[in-house]
């Protein structure tokens, strides 16, 4: 049980770490970008989509947040199930967009 507590306090403050990091640093780093191809689109490249594709990605893994269950043994399957395999699906979306990024707009 212990062991179970562990591993889903953990995982709670990553998810709200992950969240909190797209939100404030990586969305906002590419709007920036994507203002700067505003006169010339066709320029851009497939950032709209990535960017894009980031928001959506964080924004699922949101909602599996939010359905998590409350039962520690649950919990846990949930996270190592659901909830991991999403944070991996950000992550390949922000390092995506790494390569896309103004190097001095990466946060």
């Amino acid at each position: 049980e212990v062991m179970f507590e562990n591993y889903t306090t953990t995982l709670n403050i990553e998810v709200a770490t992950l969240v909190d990091m797209v939100e404030t640093g990586i969305l906002p780093a590419c709007a920036k970008d994507m203002a700067k191809y505003s006169s010339m689109p066709a320029l851009a490249g497939e950032r709209k989509d990535v960017y894009i594709g980031i928001k959506t990605e964080n924004d699922k893994l949101k909602a599996l947040f939010e359905k998590k269950p409350h039962d520690l043994r649950a919990e846990a399957t949930y996270f190592c199930d659901t909830i991991k395999p999403q944070m991996l699906a950000v992550r390949a979306m922000v390092d995506k967009a790494e390569g896309l990024l103004e190097a001095g707009l990466y946060p």
